[in-house]
Formats: structure tokens, sequence, C-alpha cells
């Protein structure tokens, strides 16, 4: 039996366009990847079963995928010890989809080339491929073209699950951006994006990303006063995060949040 931890991620910058030929929304996308983590084990089975999280789609579905290309039958057992929120904007369940892939994969008589495991990855959802690379990427495209982006990440971040916010379906959230013609302008946001990630050299610099397009929370605000120096909804939400210079202040806005919803303190990894 093999284990990975699978880690949770935030969108420091969440760029949405106009709907794509295949269906999907033309994003850029900041994606960073915290110490908060799930853990997946893969061990060799008759068939393929996924225990400890029943509600998973994901795993199921790249490991059926990995199983077709690799022409062998799917016969793993994969468990997921849940520890992020799920359906809260943190990518949880794609992160397990993307750890149980290297794990299954590595067992392979013959593992797959990196190029081909992308391809599962994007088949399986939009940012498993993100968790089968290392470090921050951009995002962009339907999100699974990436590029690696250095980034100062010596900050801790507050991630707060409200309990007065029920999480939307993604596709409700996307439905609500084109109602409100949210792609209109998406060009020159993109371009405040470039302009704020060629300049991003310390810390604080990390305050000029362009807020999220899909969704927002009065949190946001409030974290600011607290002392954050950025702060915004992760995903399509409801995850909010700040992100702080010094733990003595994130811990004493996670103090003053308690009673606002869940609270995790973590890093960026």
């Amino acid at each position: 039996m093999s284990a990975l931890e699978a880690h949770a991620k935030i969108n420091l910058a969440l760029i949405v366009g106009p709907r794509r030929d295949d269906g999907n929304h033309e994003v850029a996308t900041l994606l960073q990847r915290v110490e908060l983590h799930d853990v997946v084990t893969v061990e060799s089975s008759r068939a393929l079963e996924v225990t400890g999280f029943p509600a998973d789609t994901l795993v199921k579905r790249a490991l059926t995928g990995l199983a077709e290309k690799a022409g062998v039958p799917p016969a793993w057992r994969a468990r997921i010890d849940k520890r992020i929120p799920v359906a809260a904007g943190l990518g949880g369940g794609s992160s397990d989809a993307a750890a149980a892939l290297r794990l299954a994969n590595a067992a392979l008589q013959e593992s797959l080339a990196d190029d081909r495991l992308h391809a599962i990855a994007a088949a399986t959802g939009a940012d498993v491929p993100f968790f089968l690379r290392d470090g921050p990427q951009l995002a962009t495209g339907d999100g699974t073209a990436l590029e690696p982006i250095d980034l100062p990440r010596n900050y801790v971040v507050l991630l707060v699950l409200p309990h007065t916010v029920s999480k939307e379906s993604t596709a409700a959230v996307y439905a609500q951006f084109d109602g409100r013609g949210g792609a209109t302008g998406f060009a020159a946001r993109r371009r405040l994006l470039d302009e704020a990630l060629a300049h991003a050299r310390a810390v604080r610099d990390l305050a000029a990303l362009p807020p999220n397009d899909l969704a927002m929370s009065p949190l946001a605000a409030r974290l600011e006063e607290l002392g954050a120096f950025r702060a915004d909804v992760s995903g399509a939400g409801p995850v909010v995060y700040g992100l702080f210079e010094e733990t003595a202040d994130a811990e004493t806005a996670a103090g003053v949040l308690r009673g606002a919803g869940r609270i995790w303190l973590t890093r960026p990894v």
C-alpha cells in the first residue's frame, strides 16, 4: 500500500472570460497549494473500489481513465482520509484524484509518461492536472494549460468556511456569472493579472492581484481589516482566505472570526 498527501489549493487570482466552443469558460487563474491536505492510499485489488469518502466521483473516474489508457484492468482499492472541506473551493476532490493517479501509475509495470498522465487528469477535471505539478501555476485556456510561476511564499493563510453560506454548484456560479455579463472586460483583467505577476517579488506584491471574478464575500474585507494584505474567495467558494505576513496576526484574526465559520491556519507549499 502506498500513500500520498493530497493538498488543498487556493486561487490567488481567478479571471474568467467567455464560454468556449467546448462549453467551458476561458480562464486565467493563479493556483497555490497549501499545507492542509487529505491522505490518499492506493493498493492492488481485484476490482476498483474507493473507500473513506462515499461521495467520491473523481478518484474513481481518474483510475478508470488510467486503466483504459494503460490497457490494464482497474484493479485498485483507494482510500481517502478526508480533511479538506468538501465543495468549498479548495480543490480537495481534484487533489485526491491526482494523488490516486500518481500512486496507481507508479505501481504499473510500465508507468505512463507525464504527458499521458496529464491528459487523463484533464479529462477527469480542470483542476486535476495542477495537482500533478509542483509549485504555483498559472492555469489558462480551460484551466488545464499550466505555466510554473515563481511567487513569494513566506506568508500564513487563514481559511474561513462561513457557517451562514451554503455552497452553490459550480455550474450555478458560472451561470450567474454569464447572466450578469461577467466576461466583459476579460482581456483587460487578464492584462492586470499579467502586470501583477511581472512585479510579484515580495509577499505584499500579491495584494495587486485582481479579485476573483466568480465570487465575492464580505469576509474578505473583514480579513483585510484584521490585517490580511490580501483576502478573497477561493475558486467558486464559499471558503475565503486571508494572507498574513505574521503568524501572530493570523492567529489573532482567527480568534476574532472563530464564530463566523470553520477556521484553518495553513501555509503555502
